[in-house]
């Protein structure tokens, strides 16, 4: 049997964040059974030069298309521009009547949605129903494209994002410092702010125990400059963007992830600190809810509330055995996740749209 022909459309791998973490993990599972071609459609740079990219992008797709290149389209979008031009992209794979799966990875659509004047709202509606597929995060998140895009139950998929497992994790016992860490990016979306000022209201006798090391892009100076004025230049440090290397030795180190975010997608974050036997607070928003139990596998706090926030961190310093049972916990609870098991997943998708 022939391996099937996917053109993936999303973010050029040049770029940072969740997305094209699971577009590389996807990538890199390929097996031979599959040929994936990737188009960028969104670069790093300059407006022009974006706007450049998707015109290229656009080109090649209709080359692929025209040399019977393409058995199906596997489209990652997310909110605002992405969404306007996967749009396009759809209605181009919908007229050449070739499989179209639309892969959606937005932490934020609802708010995004409920602004567009009704025109646009109809527009994005009824562009991404033509398509045969339709991958949503959560069963929350399915709920909310069934209802507000108008799709059929039937074309909406749940598969949440996959994670690496990594084959041995370090043993977290008997740690004199507890070390909190935060990736992702540093802004008021993910909690960040919030995050700072929950560290800075636990008292002294704990906040001596534990440091935060806080990696990212976004509002990083932003960050920085609020250490010192909360006297915490000694307990918090805030990175740059790390690699994949430096994640990894970061989560080596870590005793706990914080992700006190407001809007979510699945984040990638939290299933990698997960599957480093990594107990999390984090907040039930997005499709988290459905990963994380409260105190089963991490910690649950509402969004904002810093009070909430600066108790579970004070909680996790003060309880070990409740630290390493989380821990425990949220590497099983995401041993489902793995790659090897979402890539056997996404092919039965591509053989269905086949079908």
């Amino acid at each position: 049997m022939s391996s099937i022909k996917v053109t993936m459309l999303g973010e050029s791998l040049e770029r940072q964040g969740g997305i094209v973490s699971v577009e590389k993990l996807i990538l890199e599972g390929t097996t031979s059974d599959i040929q994936i071609k990737h188009i960028a459609t969104l670069p790093n740079g300059s407006a022009v030069h974006k706007v450049f990219v998707f015109l290229q992008a656009i080109c090649e797709l209709f080359w692929n298309l025209l040399n019977k290149k393409v058995d199906l389209i596997h489209i990652h979008v997310s909110s605002r521009g992405s969404a306007f031009r996967h749009s396009i992209t759809t209605l181009i794979g919908w007229l050449f009547q070739k499989p179209v799966i639309i892969h959606t990875h937005s932490s934020d659509f609802h708010l995004f949605y409920s602004k567009l004047p009704q025109w646009l709202k109809q527009w994005l509606s009824w562009s991404f129903c033509k398509c045969t597929c339709f991958i949503a995060l959560s069963n929350s998140w399915k709920n909310f494209y069934i209802e507000n895009l108008g799709l059929k139950p039937e074309q909406v998929i749940v598969l949440p994002n996959p994670v690496k497992i990594p084959a041995q994790i370090p043993q977290r016992i008997g740690s004199n410092q507890i070390f909190f860490l935060f990736l992702g990016r540093i802004g008021e979306r993910k909690g960040a702010f919030d995050l700072i000022k929950a560290f800075a209201s636990i008292p002294v006798a704990q906040q001596s125990q534990a440091k935060l090391v806080m990696a990212g892009d976004g509002d990083v100076e932003q960050a920085r400059s609020l250490i010192p004025t909360l006297n915490l230049i000694d307990s918090i440090t805030i990175l740059d963007w790390v690699d994949q290397e430096k994640r990894d030795e970061l989560l080596t180190k870590a005793d706990v992830l914080v992700l006190p975010s407001y809007n979510e997608g699945l984040p990638m974050a939290l299933l990698e600190a997960m599957s480093w036997g990594l107990p999390v607070i984090t907040t039930p928003v997005g499709g988290i809810p459905e990963i994380v139990t409260q105190n089963q596998n991490g910690l649950l706090v509402n969004p904002g509330d810093i009070q909430q926030l600066s108790e579970a961190m004070r909680s996790l310093i003060t309880d070990e055995n409740l630290r390493i049972s989380l821990g425990n916990n949220a590497r099983v609870g995401v041993k489902h996740l793995d790659i090897n098991n979402y890539m056997t997943s996404l092919k039965c998708i591509y053989a269905a749209v086949l079908d």
